[in-house]
């Protein structure tokens, strides 16, 4: 093989199943990439694709060989990176998914340290609150809040993301201002309810209990499903609402919500930024995981 090209593509395609896809995320056109995989299976004179009218799956040839050229392309990178200045300019695309709170509450308004460090980075950042698949979807990397239950991808922590309790001043006006947890009950409080799916079993107000962390049946009028509409619920006063600190800072300061039961805060998130292959990184992932890091750092505990 004259260079590492064919490999590149390969490695895209059988991680997204798709011409189609691992060209549109390479940039390129699906002619180029279909041409680049049939002159590297003429080379190594083996089938490594089955292809059919709706999917693309690797031979049994494919696996062994998607598996050693995973390692060559790591080891590439390791090499070409040895030397390289870490304070270089980046080039290139980077794909990152995050929540879309954090993005626009914290990461959004630094990105400009960023970009002017490397005006020839081509960032694409994807906000969005559900579990985005590395692989199919072509992320070189994401951050996750809470537990990453996936054990073959490489979650690198980065602290915990601070909860807070809040209320609007309307709300709390016409509930009372909760000192306890029984005034919660006491007081008649009532909170909305975020869930990821409707018709799951809801979680309650959550507090410390002793050396954990204990819920509280809390009723509420309201469950929604988006992040954005909790704190919007929140702020028009419907009830009581648990979010993180990052993303209600800017309400807090106005006046617009108030921290209650600042002694009960619920469990902070665990905030990791994860990637598909350990090895694997570009410096552009290097680099953003560092910048990325410095950038929480204020948020988390």
């Amino acid at each position: 093989m004259k260079n590492l090209d064919a490999l590149v593509i390969f490695s895209r395609v059988a991680e997204m199943a798709s011409f189609t896809r691992a060209a549109e995320s390479m940039g390129t056109q699906k002619g180029r990439v279909s041409a680049v995989i049939r002159e590297l299976e003429r080379e190594v004179g083996v089938a490594l694709l089955h292809r059919t009218t709706r999917s693309v799956q690797l031979t049994e040839d494919g696996r062994v060989f998607y598996s050693r050229a995973r390692d060559l392309l790591a080891e590439a990178q390791e090499l070409q990176s040895m030397f390289a200045d870490k304070d270089a300019q980046l080039r290139g695309k980077l794909r990152v998914d995050m929540p879309t709170e954090l993005a626009r509450s914290v990461v959004v308004p630094a990105l400009p340290q960023l970009l002017s460090a490397h005006p020839e980075l081509e960032l694409e950042l994807s906000s969005t609150d559900r579990r985005v698949d590395l692989v199919q979807e072509g992320f070189d990397c994401v951050i996750r809040l809470g537990p990453v239950i996936d054990e073959t991808l490489i979650a690198r922590p980065l602290g915990h993301l601070r909860m807070i309790n809040v209320a609007s001043p309307d709300y709390l006006e016409r509930y009372g201002v909760p000192h306890t947890i029984d005034d919660l009950i006491n007081q008649g409080h009532q909170m909305v309810h975020y869930t990821r799916t409707f018709g799951s079993r809801l979680a309650g107000w959550e507090y410390p209990d002793g050396d954990g962390y204990s819920s509280l049946p809390l009723p509420g009028v309201m469950q929604v499903n988006s992040v954005q509409t909790y704190h919007e619920a929140g702020l028009a006063g419907v009830g009581l609402i648990q979010a993180g600190y990052s993303s209600l800072r800017h309400h807090l300061e106005r006046g617009a919500l108030v921290e209650i039961l600042p002694g009960l805060r619920p469990a902070p998130l665990a905030a990791s930024l994860v990637v598909a292959h350990r090895r694997n990184l570009s410096q552009r992932v290097r680099t953003f995981i560092t910048w990325i890091e410095t950038t929480l750092e204020p948020w988390l505990d």
